[in-house]
């Protein structure tokens, strides 16, 4: 399996289905049903070759796996990918959210089916590049390259103010990202090139590392989102269709944390040390304030949207712990909220496709028409809030162990996020599905479609088994965590052995 580019077939496949959709022919009608096979087949076949890399994937190497490394420009950056166990778990996250969110499209989307098809399996080879690219410009021309395919979904396929939300999306990250660039071209000065490998062993000069860190901050903050940046991703999702919202809640927003892992961490220990309070005071603010203007909203697609900012304040509070727990329990969480997250908006999009309305006061008394998707609706809710036996639990549970013994203060105030998950999300669901049918409109609902179960039960199985069985990722991730989390320790140790003496002399 080493001897053969398994990487760049998972990469480039969706390209190769892109490119076959792009040149089919005949009438209008055939031309949207094979587009949309086609896409879900090549999503499918990624999934599968993706698999293969699960399978022979040794969890007790740290380092990186299935490496290919050509050259590739100017002699200097090279076509460098890898991966270990902190950016597999996101690239099997990638492909199996991928088929779900093309099946999820088949009748929603009825104007320029084939572009639509285009855009999804471009961005899924974008999407994957991102997480398997070990040069810093490969990188970053496949983390800036996602921006275009999201841009056209919200903007071509969204809703009433897609113009608005696509270009406030694109903007916003794409400022974050400019200063991105101008880091890695001083880092590039600095250590003469620009593989990640060679970058992780280097040590940055303390007085680069603040400016450095800053500059990738502002590029991830952006996509986590953090506060204050945040402001994007509610319109983004209100106004994307349903296949978007899912990608971008799922897969998108996970490339900042897995930024702050690749990058922050381990190449600006020093710098991330220093503000790690200043971390843990937005993730703070995140988690407390979007539970509370999750509580005012109307909108259903806008109230996920901001318990996706809250629980993304988790992952960033684990990460800057330093610690083995609260780095696991950050990409676990990540990984976690990118089912559940996914299937939430799933849901939202299976009432959407009825009612064409996702106003909460338009709905009420579901239990009564759908009782198989409020089952299915009431199991992603719950694990939204976190409640044990879900993986919900699992990341917030160990990022609240990592930070009680970091910073008991922060851990205190990110414990009111999780009463507050649990007062908006069991909000939404007293709402929308107890109480009477006070709407005639909704006589007339039908349950899951066998096409909308096949879409949610593996997210439900999936949420459950990793609640009480997450060894497979915790183990995956492991080894890698370990090594990063020893690595960070070891620069910052004579730091702070010399702030205590210096702390003792006075």
């Amino acid at each position: 399996m080493t001897t053969w580019p398994i990487l760049s077939l998972t990469i480039f496949l969706p390209l190769v289905g892109a490119a076959f959709i792009f040149f089919l022919g005949g009438n209008d009608e055939s031309i949207r049903r094979n587009a949309r096979w086609v896409a879900l087949w090549t999503t499918l076949a990624t999934f599968l070759v993706s698999i293969l890399l699960v399978t022979g994937f040794d969890r007790g190497i740290p380092d990186f796996q299935f490496v290919e490394n050509q050259p590739w420009l100017g002699g200097t950056i090279r076509y460098h990918l890898g991966v270990d166990g902190i950016s597999l778990p996101f690239v099997i996250l990638t492909t199996a959210i991928m088929p779900l969110a093309i099946l999820a499209s088949f009748q929603a989307i009825e104007m320029r089916v084939k572009e639509y098809m285009i855009a999804f399996l471009v961005l899924e080879t974008l999407m994957i590049g991102t997480f398997a690219a070990l040069d810093l410009v490969l990188f970053y021309v496949f983390f800036e390259g996602g921006l275009i395919p999201m841009f056209l979904i919200i903007g071509v396929w969204g809703g009433k103010r897609r113009i608005y939300a696509s270009f406030k999306f694109f903007l916003y990250t794409l400022l974050g990202s400019v200063l991105m660039l101008l880091a890695i071209l001083a880092m590039y000065l600095e250590a003469t090139t620009t593989d990640i490998t060679t970058l992780l062993n280097h040590n940055f000069p303390r007085n680069w590392q603040p400016w450095l860190f800053f500059a990738f901050l502002a590029s991830f903050a952006v996509k986590l989102p953090m506060w204050p940046v945040h402001t994007w991703l509610p319109d983004a999702h209100v106004e994307a269709p349903t296949a978007g919202s899912v990608i971008l809640a799922a897969i998108l927003l996970k490339m900042g944390g897995y930024g702050f892992l690749r990058f922050s961490l381990p190449m600006f220990p020093i710098a991330s040390e220093t503000f790690a309070p200043m971390m843990f005071a937005l993730s703070i603010v995140a988690i407390v304030y979007t539970s509370l203007v999750a509580l005012m909203q109307e909108d259903m697609k806008k109230l996920i949207a901001y318990s996706s900012v809250a629980h993304m304040g988790f992952v960033t509070l684990g990460i800057f712990t330093f610690t083995r727990e609260g780095v696991q329990g950050g990409i676990f969480q990540m990984f976690s909220h990118g089912i559940v997250s996914g299937a939430l908006f799933l849901c939202v999009g299976v009432v959407y496709d009825r009612m064409h309305t996702r106003d909460i006061d338009s709905y009420g008394g579901l239990v009564n028409r759908m009782p198989l998707y409020a089952v299915v609706f009431m199991v992603f809710t719950l694990a939204n809030v976190g409640l044990p036996g879900t993986s919900g639990f699992i990341g917030e549970f160990l990022t609240l162990l990592a930070a009680f013994k970091a910073n008991p203060m922060a851990a205190w105030f990110a414990t009111l996020g999780i009463i507050l998950s649990a007062g908006y999300a069991l909000w939404l669901y007293r709402r929308v599905i107890f109480g009477m049918l006070e709407n005639k409109n909704l006589l007339d609902m039908l349950d899951l479609s066998p096409r909308e179960l096949i879409i949610l039960a593996p997210l439900a199985i999936l949420t459950i088994l990793f609640g009480v069985w997450p060894s497979p990722i915790l183990d995956m991730s492991a080894s890698s965590v370990t090594s990063l989390v020893d690595h960070a320790q070891a620069m910052i140790g004579p730091i702070r052995k010399a702030a205590m003496l210096t702390i003792g002399a006075q």
